[in-house]
C-alpha cells in the first residue's frame, strides 16, 4: 500500500476537520498549523485524531509519535515514516 505525500494530506485534513471546534474554519488547516494552539483542538480530540489516523493509514503510533505531533506537517511526516517502516 503506497501512500505518497499527496495522498496523506487530504486524508489527514479530512480527519482533522471532524474535530475542529465551530469557531475554527477548515481554511485554517495548513501544513504549519499547530493542533492545539492554532486549530484549538483539545487533548482528548487529539487522541481521537491519532486513533483515526491509525485506522485510516493502517499504522500504529507510539507515545513518542503522539508527543511529536504538534503540527499538521509533523503528523504527515510521522504517517509517512510509519508507512515506510511497515513496507520495509
Amino acid at each position: 500500500m503506497k501512500k505518497e505525500n499527496g495522498e496523506i494530506y487530504p486524508k489527514l485534513k479530512e480527519i482533522i476537520v471532524n474535530y475542529l471546534p465551530e469557531d475554527v474554519s477548515v481554511t485554517n488547516i495548513q501544513l504549519d498549523s499547530n493542533f492545539t494552539q492554532e486549530l484549538n483542538i483539545n487533548s482528548a480530540n487529539l487522541v481521537d485524531i491519532v486513533l483515526d489516523v491509525e485506522d485510516a493509514f493502517d499504522i500504529m503510533l507510539e507515545n513518542e509519535d503522539m508527543d511529536g505531533m504538534q503540527t499538521v506537517q509533523d503528523a504527515m511526516a510521522i504517517v509517512e515514516r510509519k508507512i515506510k517502516e511497515k513496507e520495509a
